[in-house]
């Protein structure tokens, strides 16, 4: 059974930093997609970054040059180190993957951008 849980999340002050982790087990990242999406409140969820099983790696316009997405393949996690936060930030945010031709997503953990 494939299962994702994110941790990290919490309150951080405007040009603060955290770093989202994403255990997962019955699957490894190594060998697939792994991406981190974020939901704020009354919003849809959209993608944040992306890192394929070869490494690559993709972000949203508004994450570019403060949010990094990375993979430790001996430890099965994904990180997403997230820079120079901004109140627009605030949002809930999911682990995502997939794995043997299905889609997983995590409980999500929150992060909040405030003063």
């Amino acid at each position: 059974q494939v299962q994702l849980e994110e941790s990290g999340g919490g309150l951080v002050q405007p040009g603060g930093s955290l770093r989202l982790a994403c255990a997962a087990s019955g699957m490894f990242f190594a060998h697939d997609v792994a991406a981190w999406y974020r939901q704020a409140p009354g919003q849809q969820r959209d993608l944040v970054a992306r890192i394929t099983y070869g490494g690559s790696t993709n972000y949203a316009d508004s994450v570019k040059g403060r949010f990094t997405i990375t993979r430790d393949n001996a430890k099965n996690t994904v990180y997403l180190q997230m820079n120079s936060l901004k109140p627009e930030d605030t949002a809930v945010y999911y682990c995502n993957a997939w794995a043997y031709g299905k889609n997983y997503w995590g409980e999500g953990t929150l992060v909040t951008v405030s003063s």
